[in-house]
This record gives structure tokens, sequence and C-alpha cells, in this order.
């Protein structure tokens, strides 16, 4: 190769790692904008151009746990044939409890799928239709349904977990803290192995923000509505993770719970992420961003050491 030639192809390799960098960029501010207007379905498309289609199929795209159209439910499981029924984990959406739908988070399904779980991706009813307790009343439904239902999608109802994300995981941190509301959906107690609050509300009285008044602020007994105050120690173990740059819901929320938790028995530590912001938690379940695992891998060992899957740290086909 002549000396010129060597320089065009140095040149041409400079201008693709500067495309390939305005190209990252781009999809960078791009998911913080779908994130910040709860729009992070827009990114579905990147997540799979950039995490592949391999190790996961939609076995359910829509199906319905209640007769209400916000009561929708989805099902993503590993594409390999499992000798045993495999875990199951429900991922709760968030959204301030005034929007966002399970389809916008079918990357979590794609994620936890590639690990060896059953993937349920549920719904509840938002704004004024959904205000407390009908969010919680919804997510209890959505758990009988996996109840009666995970073992058809290769699931094992014996082993079922809850994730949620924001005003998702206030939902499945309470279902997993007051017992009332699984109850009155014919769920058992125990029934949930192990709950995931990703920058989740736990203690958030009085109410500062429109978000959290317009979902609890009709509530005669506001002090009912906060997970603080329901916290037992038999409930199932908890993952509170968060972010120390999290200005939409303070990381004091997973500090005060997992400490109240530890004091009634149940010990808890707090995983505090530097530098990650709200949406930060959400974000790196999706790819490209879920090269830093520092979400991932936190999530994937408590669930292994809760009965999951004794899953590759790296998934496939990644």
């Amino acid at each position: 190769m002549t000396e010129v030639a060597k320089q065009r192809q140095i040149s041409r390799m400079g201008w693709i790692a500067i495309i390939l960098a305005l190209m990252a960029g781009a999809l960078f501010g791009a998911w913080r904008y779908a994130m910040a207007t709860n729009a992070v379905g827009l990114l579905d498309w990147a997540d799979r151009q950039f995490g592949g289609n391999a190790g996961y199929r939609v076995a359910l795209a829509e199906g319905r746990y209640g007769p209400l159209e916000a009561q929708r439910i989805g099902v993503i499981v590993p594409d390999a044939a499992a000798a045993a029924p495999r875990p199951v984990l429900v991922f709760i959406h968030g959204g301030g409890w005034h929007s966002g739908t399970p389809g916008d988070y079918r990357f979590v399904g794609r994620q936890f799928a590639r690990a060896g779980y059953v993937v349920v991706l549920a719904g509840y009813r938002l704004g004024p239709e959904g205000r407390y307790p009908h969010m919680l009343q919804d997510s209890a439904l959505a758990m009988a349904w996996v109840q009666e239902n995970a073992a058809k999608y290769g699931g094992d109802p014996g082993r079922v977990f809850a994730m949620g994300h924001s005003a998702g995981a206030y939902n499945v941190v309470m279902l997993g803290l007051e017992r009332q509301w699984l109850g009155r959906a014919g769920v058992p107690d125990g029934f949930l192995k192990g709950v995931v609050g990703l920058s989740g509300p736990y203690d958030f009285f009085p109410f500062t923000s429109d978000s959290a008044r317009n979902a609890f602020g009709h509530e005669a007994d506001p002090a009912i509505t906060q997970p603080i105050n329901h916290v037992r120690g038999d409930g199932p173990p908890m993952l509170l993770l968060t972010g120390d740059a999290d200005e939409t819901v303070k990381p004091r929320n997973s500090r005060v719970l997992a400490k109240a938790l530890s004091a009634a028995g149940q010990a808890t530590e707090p995983v505090i992420l530097t530098g990650v912001d709200h949406s930060g938690t959400a974000m790196k379940l999706a790819a490209p961003f879920d090269r830093d695992r520092r979400v991932l891998d936190p999530v994937l060992a408590f669930l292994a050491a809760h009965g999951g899957a004794s899953a590759p740290v790296q998934a496939a086909g990644r």
C-alpha cells in the first residue's frame, strides 16, 4: 500500500470514528429526551438495533388481565427451550402515574429474557382513573394473572419477582409491603420472592409534585399511601437501587426505606450509583447503555440470590 493510500485509509477511519461518536451522542440525547417526556417507546428500535434480535421471543404482544383498556399485559420469553420452568420477572413501568405503557419497556423484557426469565410487562390505570389505590389494585390483578398464567409461557409460578421504575417501583414495593392488595386479588402472601425498586418514591409526603398531588392528594389520610409506613420484617427481600444525581425522586427515599426495613428485621442495603440520574437506572437496562452494568449486575445478582436464574453475567448474543 502506498503512503498516499495509507493516509486516505487513516482519514476514512477518522471520519468513521467521528460519525460513530456523533451517532452515539445523538442516541444518548434522544434517550434522555424520551425519558424526560415519557416517550421511551421511541427508542425501542434503537435497543433492537444495538442489542440484536437473538435470545428472546415475544410470546404475548399485548393481552389483558382485566376488562379495562389500561389493564394490558405482555410476555417476552427466552427463545431457547428450558428443561424446567423458568423464574418470572414482572416489570411495572413508571411515568408519574399519568403516562406510559408496557410496550414502551420491551427492552426490559428482552434484557431479562436473555438472562433466563419469563418477563411480564404490566400496565395499570393512569391519570384521574388511576388515582390511589387504583394503581395498586391493578398491579395486584396483574400478579393474579401471572399466578394463573405463568406456566403457560414456561414460567414457574413459585418463583415470581417484581421490578418497577419510578412510579412502577412505588407500585411493586407497596405490593410487597402491604398485604391487602395481593390478598384482595387472591394472591397469597409470599408469592413475590423478591422486589426490585429502581429510583422509586417511598417516603414522599407532603406531596410537592403535580404527579404526586394528582395521584394521592385526594386521600383523607395521606400517611396510608406511603411505603415507609407499611414496613414489615417478614415481607419479600428488596433491592432498592437509585442514583445520587436523581433530582426527580431523591435518593433519600431508598436510604430511609432500606434503613426502616433493616430495623424491622429485613436486612436491606440501598444501592446508590454515582453520577446516575432518575432516568439512568432504566436507561442502563437498554442497549447500548447496558455496557455500563452497574444496574444490570446488581439486579441479576439479587434475583439469583433469591431463587432466580443462574444466568451468565454477559447476556448471550451481545
